[in-house]
């Protein structure tokens, strides 16, 4: 990458960068001074603006942490303690990415089989797509303590409930894309391979399947950050002892908004990772799929 393509891509990052950490202090100090004064500074005291400064963001139990005071709880959560241990990022990391991906497979797979059933059949989309759609305008936070009843009266605890709630926002996004997706080839592709007496599964695996690739990997993306959400609402109403969800609820019982915002940070970080690896996929699978350059004079 030349020096300008660097300038160009990364300096606007690093200016609305700066932008933000500057708000957020902005709005640290303002939220938080006024406890401090009460509960750090004597109301009445001698203090000066600075003491006021430095005492706002060194607070303990802040109403909006500063950036620093996040930053150094998250190099704590990651450095300070065995990986085994409860206050272990890496712990809560592991135990939400593992139901993330378990429920996007999951999720991913049970959409593509409903989107190749439902554009082989007319009679299944008529009777499925509706459901899958209405599946969908539940809001989740009331879905999860549903499952979490139904699946512990079947015995079902720990991982397993989170994998449901995940792979129920998973599915949704990768089944429309498919549908979408394998309906992409125009009506001459379709006739064109009907002509080759190319039988229903030798047109999906060779045209339809292909097609829908540039629509399957933007789904796949957003599912997997809908079942990052989903594992992190699922750890929620469940009194689990690990996983990111988990960590809010134990820190919002204690009001340490700083540990509240380091495992949101880590989650997002989660999430990125997760997204960023299936874009390297999509990468290598589409580089795989694009013709050969012919040699010249070949």
């Amino acid at each position: 990458m030349s020096t300008d393509a660097l300038h160009r891509r990364v300096l606007p990052v690093m200016v609305v960068g700066a932008v933000i950490l500057v708000l957020w202090y902005a709005a640290a100090i303002g939220l938080n001074a006024p406890g401090t004064i009460e509960r750090v500074l004597a109301p009445q005291g001698a203090w000066t603006w600075t003491d006021l400064l430095r005492a706002t963001l060194a607070m303990q139990r802040p109403v909006l942490p500063a950036p620093h005071q996040i930053a150094a709880d998250l190099w704590s959560g990651l450095v300070d303690w065995p990986v085994d241990s409860p206050r272990s990022l890496w712990l809560h990391t592991g135990v939400t990415g593992e139901a993330t991906l378990l429920g996007f497979a999951a999720g991913a797979l049970l959409g593509m089989l409903l989107a190749a059933a439902i554009v082989h059949s007319r009679t299944l989309e008529r009777a499925l797509l509706p459901w899958v759609v209405a599946s969908q305008t539940i809001p989740v936070l009331a879905v999860a303590p549903i499952v979490m009843v139904i699946l512990g009266s079947l015995g079902f605890e720990g991982l397993m409930p989170k994998v449901v709630i995940a792979t129920y926002l998973c599915f949704f996004p990768v089944t429309v894309a498919m549908v979408q997706g394998l309906r992409a080839p125009q009506r001459l592709e379709l006739e064109l391979m009907h002509t080759y007496a190319a039988s229903r599964a030798h047109t999906f695996w060779m045209l339809r399947l292909p097609a829908s690739l540039p629509f399957l990997f933007p789904a796949l993306r957003v599912s997997m950050a809908a079942g990052l959400v989903g594992a992190i609402v699922a750890e929620l109403p469940t009194g689990a002892q690990a996983g990111l969800g988990a960590r809010l609820l134990t820190s919002s019982y204690y009001g340490n908004t700083v540990a509240i915002w380091s495992a949101l940070v880590m989650a997002s970080v989660l999430g990125l990772v997760l997204t960023g690896a299936i874009t390297l996929l999509e990468k290598a699978v589409l580089r795989r799929m694009r013709p050969a350059p012919s040699r010249s004079g070949a």
